[in-house]
């Protein structure tokens, strides 16, 4: 079933966008047969991004005769930034920066959403077992107002820690920049998804909570375009409420790069329950 639901996600996505740029490749002329070149901005190359990229692997894009380059970014202000620049024609990033942007009078506009939730887990240096033990410590981030920050000083707000007032945020960049500066002692915590939360548990550092857990109905991330460019091609913008119903083949017959990923999620859904009853218990005793 998971295997199934990221498949059509990633044929989803191949489709979505084939259907955005089907007008200008339909008034090419037909001995034109060069794809169409669509790039996209994404904020980090997290599994939580995996449907991009298995939409590429699979050959998604290429069946529908485009070509994406997936181009990673360092947060989501500079992928907002890149798309206002016309240097990508999709941006996949944080919801509140593009909320930010538009206030700002950003020509933006969100025409789908891509993580409809926080996949992401609060990692502790071996010191650091609770929230609690977070205070008047430096915290690790991507971003300080945005994507991953924005959400991060939820949580810890949930848990009684007020920034700047509590603990100091240090904008260090993404996921692999975020652990390595936890692994080197320069933080007391920060925010990883899987497979890298799995990696520091097994490094003997701590999972001091899931980020869900607090924030149960988070709309993270987003697909936006210029909306200027969106209401000059309205036949371009397809908004599909349910998406495409195409089914394509199991990833078990054509993506042997995603069974890894997929059997570190069953392990982070274990450990998340073990994280759960382990919670209860302390509440029980307290």
């Amino acid at each position: 079933m998971a295997a199934m639901t990221i498949d059509n996600r990633g044929a989803k996505i191949a489709h979505a966008i084939a259907l955005l740029v089907f007008v200008v490749m339909f008034g090419l002329p037909c001995a034109a047969q060069e794809k169409f070149r669509f790039p996209i901005g994404e904020s980090s190359k997290t599994l939580s991004y995996g449907p991009l990229w298995v939409a590429a692997k699979m050959g998604f894009f290429e069946r529908e005769n485009l070509d994406v380059p997936i181009i990673t970014m360092r947060g989501s202000p500079l992928t907002i930034q890149a798309l206002t620049a016309d240097s990508i024609y999709v941006a996949s990033a944080g919801v509140d920066a593009l909320i930010s942007a538009h206030e700002r009078g950003a020509d933006l506009t969100m025409i789908g959403g891509l993580i409809n939730g926080l996949g992401l887990s609060l990692i502790g240096g071996k010191p650091y077992k609770i929230y609690a033990d977070l205070r008047g410590t430096t915290i690790g981030s991507q971003t300080i107002t945005s994507g991953t920050g924005f959400a991060l000083r939820l949580v810890l707000k949930a848990h009684g820690l007020e920034y700047p007032r509590d603990y100091k945020l240090l904008n260090i960049g993404g996921a692999s920049e975020r652990f390595q500066a936890l692994t080197s002692g320069q933080i007391s915590s920060a925010p990883v998804g899987v497979p890298l939360d799995l990696v520091a548990k097994q490094q003997g550092f701590n999972i001091i909570g899931y980020f869900a857990d607090d924030q149960p109905n988070f709309q993270f991330n987003g697909y936006f375009v210029k909306r200027s460019w969106a209401e000059k091609n309205r036949a371009l913008v397809v908004v599909e409420g349910n998406g495409d119903q195409r089914r394509t083949l199991p990833l078990r017959r054509g993506l042997q790069l995603e069974k890894p990923h997929l059997g570190s999620q069953r392990r982070c859904e274990r450990g998340r329950r073990a994280h759960a009853d382990q919670t209860r218990r302390r509440a029980r005793d307290s």
